[in-house]
């Protein structure tokens, strides 16, 4: 093993970067690969081009007679672009995306061949799905899983196969994967948050949820990679030395850009462009070897698709430039994490930013209704938003010094906060016109210079006001958006729905003025929503405290997070909402408990595997390196070898204490699995992982990096953090 690690450092300092050309303009590739409306143009009758634009924007069904049209449209336009197959590119409940491909060839009756592809190909298939968790939904032996295609993402062609995004369902109906939930949650905000803009603006039809992610990631020589067990199977190093120098110059935040990366961000780059992804933003992050990579705001069931689509692709081009992608949210400890901030808004048909303030003060009191509307919203359903970013990985980073904690709170600013305090002492009724004058010249009226100076950045809090959107910033790195994106959304519908018939009811039956009605309700959602807003330091005892003070929930790992799922209130919202029903909110729930147990259960494996085969080996070579120079310096010194030797023998004891230590930890960690792997169920065998067997990590880590310490660095065979965290 130690001959593996100085082989990849010698294989790493060797690399050679890529020269990779940037010029040209990125606008004349922007959606080469991709089946946009320009193709759809080209390669679609007029009769099937607007089907199609009416599916995308009107929700409207696609017959069987126009979906041959757009199979063979679809067809003709991959054939030209080289490609040979098509898959239904889907994301089912594992958190990745997945694809089965089938060509186009096809054999005729009169043993001539062509290429075939149909509207029953491009709308359904069945994959043999029977491998996918479930949750319960099905048995493993019934395969029958379906995938439908979703035309309001794009197909494209990615290398030689024509990709068609889809939801993937069971035969009963029940959703199996993240990206039919998203595309219910974002029809019910639509309806909701329309009904509410009407109230402004007449001519809204439709309202879209848009979202824009910040994908940070951890770009390793992978021969560095290669030659540590834990960060090549789980995506993290589960033992290592702090390096002397880490991120605590800050020298690599904003810096240059090394080359090698340089070279692999520039391809990744125009193959996104090419793809459709809008990617804007690249540069160094605040740890070593990490980076991020920001696109445009788009719809965000295309920004989720793009952001899983992206990833797939990094992990490509990072190989071809002898990289390895990092998405674990916590890959080296004593460094910062990475997250996958989500940029959150609402937009309408007519272009309008429904969190952005306008010219006017009506348009203003829309701002407002948006704005208060969604810190009712979070302060209602936090639980709910926390159990969205829930996972084994993520618990390492939240709570962590450059994260936000697991306790969910708003931050507004403070010019925002005295807005709202000043339209809590709205009167109760019918305003005055002094109080209409006051509202709509000193508090209104002067929101976007409020703004416009409110420069003001919380990086702790897990859901902040950034001018005209919010920032969901717990989300992990590795995560798929749809589920944070998901819960959002529904809990935002359900809130614009309450507060649409409570306005209805004050204008109908009250007699009051709309603007009147708005206000009232405002009122006394910015009354009861005080708790949630919180501007201060999201870390340490005292926030904690406060926050129990609040009553806000303090969910501190994955299985206290993901048990509000089944609670009575959320099966009754995503009923309501018409999200998901009792039955998919268990399997979800189910599907995501057993991927935090299986997650600990294998990390709790490569660590023993790691302790037996690696660790205690080198600790007892070392061991008889110095017994042998004990030994020679007895011959010399006879009895007084003692003092000659005393170091030596006193680093020997330690290092005798430690391979006991973690000898005895490793096997009671093997215990505390075998208990908890005889619990039925998930929630208990969970827990049991969670609060019996995880905190073994830890200490069999502090042995492990004691031992690193004391050790000879020619014979401890694992790759050092110094050396994995600053290799260019």
């Amino acid at each position: 093993m130690p001959k593996n690690r100085f082989q990849a450092l010698a294989e790493s300092r060797n690399r050679d970067h890529k020269s990779i050309n940037e010029s040209g303009r990125r606008s004349d590739l922007f959606g080469k690969h991709v089946f946009n409306e320009e193709k759809m143009l080209q390669f679609l009758t007029n009769e099937a081009f607007d089907k199609v634009k009416s599916a995308i924007f009107q929700g409207t069904k696609i017959d069987r007679k126009i979906a041959d049209q757009v199979a063979e449209g679809m067809k003709a336009w991959a054939l030209s672009m080289g490609a040979t197959h098509y898959t239904h590119w889907f994301q089912p409940l594992t958190g990745a995306t997945a694809e089965k491909h089938d060509a186009f060839f096809d054999i005729l009756p009169n043993g001539k061949a062509m290429e075939k592809f149909g509207g029953a190909q491009l709308v359904q298939q069945e994959p043999d799905a029977s491998s996918f968790p479930s949750g319960g939904i099905r048995n493993t032996f019934e395969a029958r899983g379906y995938t439908a295609w979703d035309p309001t993402s794009p197909a494209f062609v990615y290398k030689t196969t024509l990709c068609i995004p889809t939801i993937f369902v069971a035969y009963t109906g029940e959703a199996l994967d993240n990206k039919a939930p998203l595309l219910r949650a974002l029809h019910a905000v639509d309806q909701a948050a329309t009904a509410v803009a009407q109230y402004f603006d007449k001519n809204v039809r439709k309202v879209h949820a848009t979202l824009g992610w910040e994908q940070e990631y951890f770009l390793v020589d992978k021969a560095l990679i290669n030659s540590r067990l834990d960060i090549s199977v789980t995506g993290r190093t589960l033992v290592g030395s702090f390096s002397a120098k880490g991120q605590q110059l800050d020298d690599h935040y904003f810096g240059v850009i090394p080359p090698r990366v340089l070279a692999f961000m520039s391809e990744l780059e125009k193959e996104c462009t090419q793809l459709g992804i809008p990617v804007k933003t690249r540069h160094n992050e605040v740890a070593p070897n990490q980076f991020e990579l920001a696109p445009v705001f788009e719809e965000a069931n295309l920004s989720v698709d793009h952001n899983l689509l992206l990833m797939d692709v990094m992990e490509e081009i990072a190989d071809r430039h002898n990289f390895a992608v990092l998405f674990h949210e916590k890959p080296f400890a004593g460094i910062n994490g990475s997250g996958k901030h989500n940029n959150w808004s609402l937009a309408t048909d007519t272009g309008v930013n429904l969190l952005s303030p306008g010219s006017t003060p009506m348009k203003n009191l829309q701002f407002l209704t948006f704005f208060v509307n969604t810190i009712k919203a979070v302060d209602t359903y936090e639980e709910l938003l926390r159990a969205s970013i829930a996972s084994a990985s993520n618990d390492h980073r939240l709570g962590a010094n450059e994260a936000p904690p697991p306790i969910i709170s708003i931050f507004i600013g403070e010019q925002l906060n005295d807005v709202l305090d000043e339209l809590e002492g709205v009167s109760k009724g019918k305003l005055s016109p002094e109080e209409k004058t006051e509202l709509k010249l000193n508090v209104v009226g002067k929101i976007p210079e409020i703004l416009l100076d409110n420069t003001d950045r919380n990086r702790t809090s897990p859901f902040a006001f950034t001018g005209n959107k919010f920032e969901m910033r717990g989300v992990g790195a590795k995560m798929n958006c749809a589920k944070p994106m998901t819960m959002l959304n529904t809990i935002m519908a359900k809130q614009l729905t309450d507060f649409k018939k409570e306005v209805d009811v004050l204008i109908d039956k009250k007699k009051l003025k709309k603007d009147e009605a708005v206000f009232n309700v405002l009122r006394e959602y910015i009354k009861t929503s005080k708790r949630i807003r919180f501007e201060g330091d999201g870390y340490g005892i005292e926030w904690q405290e406060e926050a129990r003070r609040r009553k806000l929930s303090f969910n501190k790992n994955t299985p206290e997070a993901l048990q509000v799922i089944t609670s009575k209130e959320s099966v009754a919202l995503f009923k309501e909402m018409d999200v998901m029903s009792e039955v998919e909110l268990k399997a979800h729930q189910e599907v995501e408990l057993g991927a935090y147990i299986f997650h600990i259960q294998i990390e709790g494996r490569i660590l023993g595997e790691m302790v037996y085969n690696h660790i205690i080996p080198a600790a007892i070579k070392y061991q008889n390196l110095l017994l042998e120079n004990i030994q020679g310096l007895k011959d010399v010194y006879g009895a007084a070898h003692k003092k000659v030797a005393e170091s030596q023998l006193n680093i020997l004891e330690q290092v005798g204490e430690h391979i006991f230590d973690i000898k005895k930890l490793t096997d009671e960690m093997a215990d505390a699995r075998k208990r908890a792997n005889g619990m039925q169920l998930s929630n208990k065998k969970a827990q049991a992982y969670c609060n019996n067997v995880k905190p073994f990590f830890d200490k069999i880590r502090e042995h492990s990096d004691a031992l690193e310490k004391l050790i000879a660095d020619e014979i401890w065979p694992l790759t050092k953090y110094r050396e994995i965290l600053f290799s260019k």
